[in-house]
């Protein structure tokens, strides 16, 4: 379950459990930079690739996931309408923030970022959870046929980016039981920055996860 909290920022309550784990999807009105002065972000480009970040602060490179298991690291992506998707590893206490829109839906940036985190952390999907925080819902997201076709679809329809994503992330094998879906449409709410309603006007909501510092 999807909750807002004091800072404007939403949480998924079934990660809260986990005491190491600090994560949460910006509103516009969240202060989120101001929150982790040393968050890592990357330069977003639509792509499959996944960095890791390694303790490292700042913007680290061009990539669409960013990967991490230090103490008191945080990672974040950045969004106006494409899906956010927060990973945790229980086991390992391992994380990775993803950033998806279409191209990166289509490209299966969500099931690379799984693979990247088995390879580097030992990460298994049986240990995963998952968290897809707010975007452009079905019922505002209508494209024409070339991105429909890129799903299996024909004509212009209303895609469901966020299923896509679903569908994925089940594929890699995380179990169903754990994986939380905000429902949440940035077009729809007001409290959220979208690209489709303000165009460039729009700014750009951090959707972050670390794990906390050892002291």
């Amino acid at each position: 379950m999807f909750y807002l909290d004091s800072r404007q920022i939403y949480r998924a309550s079934e990660l809260d459990s986990f005491g190491w784990l600090q994560h949460g999807f910006g509103t516009r009105h969240a202060g989120v930079p101001a929150l982790f002065p040393q968050l890592a972000t990357v330069k977003q480009v639509h792509s499959a690739a996944c960095v890791a970040a390694g303790g490292r602060p700042g913007v680290l490179g061009e990539a669409d996931a960013l990967l991490e298991n230090r103490p008191g690291a945080v990672v974040a992506v950045k969004t106006a309408d494409c899906i956010p998707i927060l990973l945790a590893d229980e086991r390992n206490r391992a994380v990775a923030a993803a950033h998806a829109g279409w191209r990166g839906t289509a490209a299966h940036i969500v099931e690379r970022a799984v693979e990247a985190m088995g390879t580097r952390f030992g990460t298994a999907p049986a240990d995963l959870h998952a968290a897809i925080g707010p975007a452009i819902g079905k019922c505002c997201y209508e494209v024409g046929p070339e991105v429909a076709a890129q799903f299996g679809l024909q004509g212009r329809v209303h895609l469901d980016l966020a299923a896509e994503n679903l569908r994925q992330l089940a594929n890699t094998g995380i179990p169903i039981a754990r994986l939380y879906v905000s429902g949440l449409c940035t077009m729809c709410g007001a409290q959220f920055h979208s690209f489709r309603r303000d165009r460039e006007s729009a700014g750009r909501m951090y959707s972050y996860i670390g794990i906390t510092a050892v002291h």
